[in-house]
């Protein structure tokens, strides 16, 4: 056992954290996304028992975002006519900027299939149980200084 390290961080998650390098991108995908065939090239963590809040207060922890880059954290953007809500993405810019000065400003979208494209060269994607619309986010790794 460690002491410090987010209980939801699983062995297998933490190894994935670890290998990733500057640059690299992990998606946290909701329970809507297909995440064994976009990430057919990345490593598929299962964690389906648990929200995408709740993984993405854990990494944040331990997960320093890309300094380099102007929005290092991108959300899927809705659908043109698309009505729906989508609450957690105030919630995911609350969490994010407590981890990061910038706040919701490191914080971009992209048009969905620019976002499956994107997600597809991926180093990990994680399948979460969020049953949020438009849920999916994706984080660059930054350096460790």
């Amino acid at each position: 056992m460690l002491k410090g390290i987010p209980k939801i961080l699983s062995p297998e998650l933490l190894k994935v954290l670890c290998e990733m390098g500057h640059g690299d991108r992990l998606v946290i995908a909701d329970g809507n996304f297909p995440a064994q065939s976009v990430g057919r090239d990345a490593v598929v963590i299962r964690m389906d028992g648990h929200g995408a809040c709740e993984v993405l207060e854990g990494i944040l922890r331990l997960f320093p975002l890309d300094t380099y880059v102007e929005q290092p954290v991108h959300l899927m953007g809705l659908v043109p006519g698309d009505k729906a809500e989508t609450p957690i993405w105030d919630v995911y810019k609350k969490i994010i900027g407590e981890a990061d000065d910038r706040g919701a400003a490191a914080v971009g979208q992209l048009e969905r299939f620019a976002f499956y494209e994107e997600a597809g060269k991926a180093y990990a994607v994680i399948a979460t149980g969020e049953r949020a619309l438009y849920a999916n986010i994706m984080l660059q790794k930054g350096v460790v200084l």
